[in-house]
């Protein structure tokens, strides 16, 4: 019985220490430090709503928004995933034609390769500065709008995730929708909050 009741004791100074003390100095010096990231680095919109996660892609299919890479889950957060088919697999090839359609890419007006693949966790919510600018033209238009305008944005928003070691500068595609329609609204709003995404 002295043993069963030592075992009880350690058990449960443990799981104090472990779980419980190690659990609330991790979250207390992340929300000290980085609560923004600590709590999602979540976006909202101008009305205070929040819209999703600057870390989560999201689907978007209206004309006056950018489109975000392909994802082979179904931007469904609780199952990143890539598709793990091989280049010669025809639901693959399927989807990279459709995707080739639905953007207009031609050969002489060729699609950036972040555009046709999805990354590998189907999830990531940057697209090349490249892979941006192949899209104004159709976002203007959609907006009736300048393309000067939408580049300010796209100039303001693009960034070098390792700084001058990485010349090839990123946008977030929920950040740049969500500065459109700030400054350039459109009659189609249309991002999605994740819970959304996920239940397509």
């Amino acid at each position: 019985m002295q043993t069963l009741l030592a075992s009880l004791r350690i058990t449960a100074a443990t799981m104090l220490v472990c779980v419980v003390g190690y659990v609330a100095i991790i979250r207390g010096t992340a929300q000290l430090l980085v609560p923004e990231s600590a709590n999602g680095s979540l976006l909202t919109d101008a009305a205070g709503t929040t819209v999703g996660s600057r870390l989560i892609a999201q689907s978007f299919e209206r004309p006056s928004y950018f489109w975000p890479r392909p994802s082979a889950c179904g931007y469904n957060a609780a199952g990143a995933a890539g598709s793990n088919k091989s280049p010669t697999s025809d639901d693959l090839t399927q989807r990279a034609s459709t995707t080739v359609g639905r953007f207009g890419a031609s050969a002489d007006r060729p699609l950036p390769a972040d555009l046709a693949a999805a990354s590998g966790g189907g999830l990531d919510p940057h697209i090349t500065l490249e892979a941006v600018r192949y899209q104004v033209t159709r976002v203007a238009a959609a907006r009736t709008v300048s393309e000067k305008s939408v580049n300010d944005i796209i100039d303001r928003l693009a960034f070098s995730p390792g700084g001058p070691f990485t010349p090839d500068r990123l946008i977030n595609v929920l950040e740049l929708n969500l500065a459109l329609d700030a400054e350039l609204p459109s009659n189609s709003i249309d991002y999605r909050t994740p819970s959304a995404a996920s239940a397509q």
